[in-house]
């Protein structure tokens, strides 16, 4: 009965968001990722969630319009990250978080969800969340619910046992490990499809070690080519992409041959490896910022001395490689590890990028057009045109010249709705 009664409130919710009156927002500028141009003085019209035109004003407002001006406001389509975890916290590291039920992390994610819209990124991909709590959050807020961006889930992330996605902090007589363990192709095959099966829309893999796991070092490969041939395979046959944790070279190298879709942190790529990133079109998702973060306030949070020397190992390593790749070519998408460092924060990435080479045009592409595109979703988001949705956010000053604009939004709208206003 309970979820019948909630199945027809949620209905109602949608109902009346598709019978929403059509909204003109007008602004000083807008500025197209895809082209780099701006256009002056524009006028967006959204009808029922989409955008209908991207015009001047002074043209023709529609019957009935909720008119929102945005005088001296800089328009750009809603920001994207790609690599996100709504359920941790970066408060709680090392063993500190096993002080809490295994509910409370989806329970503040709730919270996590609400910061990040607020800070302007309307589509985010979640690639590890434990007891499915990141596909609860999607339902919750495309329900109408909670507030929160859209999310592209991956459910649980897995890889070999005694790896990076594994269970690595119990002794043996505590017998802990991750459900999805995959130590052949048969059982890589497996986990595909029982994660889809339970709300995972994209499959997260960790191709190699990790910082902030234990007895992992990050260059190391964990799981085989074939493993990973199967999972890209066996993700794509049924239309979803792939996202690989790689480190180190020869796991980027091997996850890149196997087909996955995404590289995420990418931080000990080699020339070869960036050459065939390159050739074959794989995405790198480098999150150049959070170092800053996890040394500032790492060890007060409880992050073992362990993890944090990996993490200093790798960063300036990490963000050279960055340079590099852009240099060579790479397609480089907005990808933050949003819970290392507290959500919200998101936007604080896009000067790292800038100081490393890519102009603030580079990387609003990675957060839009780029990030869209990687994600299978080049026709909804991450574009401000016919067709898309209505997701905005306004600026006060030009992004194009000055990226911290763009942590300081005063204006975001997810789906003609506003949810955030000067």
């Amino acid at each position: 009965m309970r979820s019948i009664v909630l199945a027809a409130f949620s209905a109602a919710l949608l109902a009346t968001k598709a019978q929403a009156a059509t909204v003109a927002v007008s602004a000083e500028r807008l500025v197209d990722p895809a082209s780099g141009k701006v256009a002056e003085q524009p006028l967006v019209i959204i009808t029922d969630g989409r955008v209908v035109s991207v015009g001047r004003q002074g043209d023709a407002v529609p019957a009935g319009a909720t008119l929102v001006s945005l005088p001296g406001v800089t328009l750009l389509p809603g920001l994207i990250d790609t690599h996100v975890h709504l359920t941790s916290s970066p408060l709680f590291g090392g063993y500190t978080g096993y002080q809490f039920s295994d509910a409370f992390w989806t329970a503040i994610g709730a919270r996590h969800a609400r910061d990040t819209l607020q800070a302007g990124f309307t589509t985010v991909r979640n690639v590890g969340s434990a007891f499915y709590g990141d596909v609860g959050l999607r339902e919750a807020i495309d329900g109408g619910f909670i507030p929160g961006p859209r999310i592209v889930t991956a459910a649980y992330s897995f890889g070999a046992t005694g790896g990076h996605c594994d269970e690595t902090y119990f002794p043996p007589s505590m017998a802990q490990k991750a459900p999805y363990n995959a130590d052949s192709q048969d059982e890589a095959r497996h986990s595909v499809r029982a994660l889809r099966k339970y709300g995972a829309q994209v499959i997260k893999i960790c191709a190699t070690g990790g910082v902030f796991s234990r007895g992992s070092a990050p260059g190391a490969q964990q799981m085989t080519l074939e493993e990973m041939k199967v999972v890209a395979d066996e993700a794509h046959m049924a239309g979803m992409k792939v996202a690989a944790h790689a480190h180190g070279a020869p796991g980027i190298k091997a996850a890149i041959l196997a087909g996955v879709d995404t590289i995420e942190h990418a931080s000990l790529v080699d020339d070869e490896g960036i050459k065939l990133a390159a050739q074959k079109g794989a995405w790198f998702g480098m999150d150049i910022y959070n170092t800053d973060y996890t040394q500032a306030e790492g060890k007060k949070n409880g992050v073992l001395e362990d993890n944090l020397q990996k993490d200093r190992d790798v960063a300036e390593i990490q963000r050279r490689n960055f340079a590099k790749s852009l240099k060579a070519g790479v397609g480089q998408i907005y990808s933050t590890d949003a819970g290392v460092y507290p959500h919200g924060d998101n936007a604080k990435q896009f000067a790292v990028m800038v100081r490393y080479g890519a102009t603030p045009l580079q990387a609003i592409q990675a957060a839009t057009v780029n990030a869209a595109q990687a994600l299978g979703q080049e026709r909804d988001v991450g574009r401000i045109a016919p067709g898309a949705y209505g997701d905005l956010i306004g600026v006060r000053g030009d992004p194009l010249s000055d990226v911290t604009v763009l942590e300081r939004p005063v204006f975001v709208m997810k789906g003609g709705e506003v949810v955030r206003r000067p």
